[in-house]
């Protein structure tokens, strides 16, 4: 087993915990969603528009939420997660919502030798490829998966966000924005309810902007554009201020939060 294997493992134990915690979370609210409350974003709506009848590949969708919104929409949606207690979850809501959605369990840089279809847009979102140690195979997995003309479609937290330790009460910048070495890091608690007591014990890697784009355009790829916002949709750091629309912003506003990529394949 290499050391990656080991982190995945660790990485998935932690997740299939998050799971029962998240399920019964405010943050993700299944009471609402259930009832037909979309968990996408205005932004991710206007991004990927109409996709009625289209084939919809959402990479690492913990309990298939998101993946479940698309195929409301119409979307012919396959979710993929390392987790399988949130695959078993997002095939019992799939299941109980009456959509017709697929579920996989497998790492998301092994897609390929799980899922031989190929899809109109690939989605992916929020604390994704901080999980990967290398983007290269990420991004040739994706242009793999793409229908010629297929839009890849991802949010994210911005790599400046993850140079920060939040784990002491003020954020201290401690990682490097382009790190190579692993970040291993224990705390009580989950982004979805800081107040549980489950130990999340979490192996990460940092990637920036150009790591991003690159695997992306070397995979064949065209960028269509790369937007940065300094608020995000969800409070999931310390000290953020709610704005008027419902986003959260730092303070002092020097950084962006999260960026939008979407990209074509050509």
């Amino acid at each position: 087993m290499s050391k990656n294997d080991t982190y995945f493992k660790t990485n998935k134990a932690t997740w299939n915990e998050k799971v029962k915690v998240h399920a019964k979370s405010d943050m993700y609210d299944l009471k609402a969603f259930k009832k037909g409350k979309t968990s996408l974003m205005p932004y991710e709506l206007e991004a990927l528009g109409d996709v009625k009848n289209k084939s919809l590949l959402h990479l690492q969708c913990h309990f298939g939420q998101d993946t479940l919104s698309w195929s409301r929409m119409g979307a012919k949606c396959t979710g993929v997660d390392l987790s399988d207690e949130g695959i078993e979850l997002a095939k019992t809501l799939n299941d109980e919502l009456k959509l017709d959605a697929q579920f996989v369990c497998c790492n998301v840089l092994d897609t390929s030798e799980f899922i031989k279809d190929t899809f109109d847009i690939v989605f992916t979102s929020y604390g994704v490829i901080g999980w990967l140690p290398d983007l290269k195979p990420w991004g040739q997995m994706i242009a793999e998966l793409l229908n010629k003309g297929g839009t890849f479609y991802m949010v994210e937290f911005h790599p400046i966000v993850w140079m920060f330790d939040y784990i002491e009460a003020k954020p201290v910048m401690k990682y490097g924005y382009m790190q190579d070495a692993v970040i291993y890091e224990e705390y009580e608690g989950t982004y979805a309810n800081e107040n549980s007591k489950m130990i999340s014990k979490e192996y990460g890697w940092n990637h920036g902007m150009g790591e991003i784009i690159s695997a992306l355009t070397e995979a064949g790829l065209h960028i269509e554009y790369l937007k940065e916002h300094n608020e995000a949709p969800y409070n999931v750091l310390p000290d953020l201020v709610e704005t008027e629309n419902g986003m959260f912003v730092t303070k002092d506003k020097l950084y962006p939060l999260i960026f939008e990529l979407k990209a074509t394949k050509i």
